[in-house]
């Protein structure tokens, strides 16, 4: 069982340890242009390629989605009454409350944790949550009188293309296939690498403060991910992919939109880092509950 932790579980400590090492020897990395082509381009066509070739598992990702809409909408509603409670502001710390890392630390796991089968059942929960938070958590951070402008996100569109050729069951041309699967492909490595980047660049703040919202987004993910997969009877590797991904730490996307659009972004970075260093180190812990 040690071993087999071991070796999930290293692949991410070794792929985001090589791009912290990278940042700190001082060589270049645009976290800002290799955000860009993973959200446009790479995420995208991973979602749609993995839809498309998912065979036996349209009703298993179906559910995922539908328990990972729930798994958000808890940790909104629960994490926006603890806010106003800690007299926190919401539009700065709701997003990185709610939204975990089920992207650069997530899918990576549910990988090699599970296989392909994992993936596709993870990249069913990223979906939703990064539509989700590519518009509603982006939003928050904006201070926008509404989402919508924030609606050409290419994400939604990937989902909504997959989703109708999974459940239809027909191919699309081969070189579309082809095409995405290639570019999808770059896709996990490029944001372990971005992860191992962005921690290595944040400093830590207000530590009092930051520590504690950050073990709150790692209990509160975990409550929401074992009460969640009990309410939709969920076993086996659904039960525990939606609690890996619900369990993940604040995603880095939050500290991106905190940078962007001037809201507390040092903060922000903290519970990014203390998060992430949590979750680090219970990671093994994490993958022997889910499993």
């Amino acid at each position: 069982m040690i071993w087999e932790l071991f070796s999930i579980v290293a692949p991410v400590f070794v792929c985001a340890g090589i791009g912290y090492s990278w940042s700190r020897l001082g060589f270049a990395y645009d976290i800002k242009l290799i955000t860009q082509l993973v959200s446009y381009i790479g995420a995208p066509c991973l979602i749609f390629t993995t839809l498309v070739n998912v065979q036996g598992l349209t009703e298993q990702i179906g559910f995922m989605a539908l328990a990972s809409l729930a798994a958000i909408t808890a940790c909104f509603i629960i994490g926006g009454v603890i806010l106003k409670i800690m007299r926190l502001p919401i539009r700065t710390y709701l997003a990185p409350i709610a939204f975990p890392n089920s992207g650069n630390m997530g899918l990576p796991l549910c990988l090699f944790a599970f296989g392909e089968t994992g993936l596709a059942l993870g990249i069913g929960f990223f979906a939703i949550s990064a539509t989700i938070q590519l518009v509603f958590g982006q939003w928050l951070f904006s201070g926008l009188p509404t989402p919508i402008p924030l609606l050409k996100a290419p994400i939604p569109y990937a989902v909504i293309a997959g989703a109708i050729f999974m459940t239809i069951e027909i191919e699309p041309p081969h070189f579309i296939l082809n095409t995405t699967d290639l570019l999808g492909n770059f896709t996990i490595p490029l944001m372990m690498l971005t992860l191992g980047v962005s921690l290595a660049r944040m400093r830590i703040t207000k530590i009092k403060r930051t520590l504690s919202l950050a073990i709150l987004r790692l209990l509160l993910g975990a409550l929401v991910g074992f009460g969640i997969a009990e309410a939709f009877n969920f076993e086996g590797i659904e039960r525990s992919v939606l609690i890996i991904q619900s369990m993940m730490p604040v995603a880095v996307f939050n500290y991106l939109f905190a940078q962007y659009y001037e809201r507390d972004p040092e903060e922000v970075a903290s519970l990014v880092v203390l998060s992430s260093a949590i979750g680090f180190t219970l990671l093994p812990l994490i993958v022997f509950l889910a499993k």
